[in-house]
């Protein structure tokens, strides 16, 4: 079993930046090989993904964050990260943090990743 806990939402103003966290808590004893990714869904809007980062720590981003969003990782604190800059009011969204056993090919495709956190949002303001 894998619970993700989000955190680092809030209110900010357009051009500003948030950290969003993501601690994964598992019984397992031994190191685990995950594909992590971060998701995001507006309302009234299809669920979309945003960034996602494998064991290799190859990532990939949706066109509409890239060169703003960083999806980082800290195997010691089993910890994922979400550095978002330049924040734009489209950026509003709750934001899921999202995991899978398997290998992901860092496709964000939501149908691979297992395991998801309860969410966390994001409002930026104009």
């Amino acid at each position: 079993q894998v619970q993700l806990v989000e955190s680092g939402g809030g209110s900010v103003q357009a051009g500003g930046s948030l950290r969003l966290s993501c601690a994964a808590y598992s019984a397992y004893t031994y190191l685990t090989t995950y594909c992590m990714g971060w998701f995001r869904q507006a309302p009234g809007k299809e669920r979309e993904g945003v960034a996602v980062i494998d064991s290799d720590g190859r990532t990939n981003y949706a066109d509409s964050v890239k060169g703003r969003f960083t999806i980082s990782q800290d195997n010691a604190k089993n910890t994922l990260y979400l550095q978002m800059n330049s924040l734009k009011p489209e950026d509003t969204a709750m934001y899921y943090c999202a995991a899978t056993f398997m290998a992901c090919g860092l496709r964000l495709v939501s149908r691979l990743f297992g395991y998801w956190g309860q969410g966390t949002q994001v409002t930026v303001s104009s």
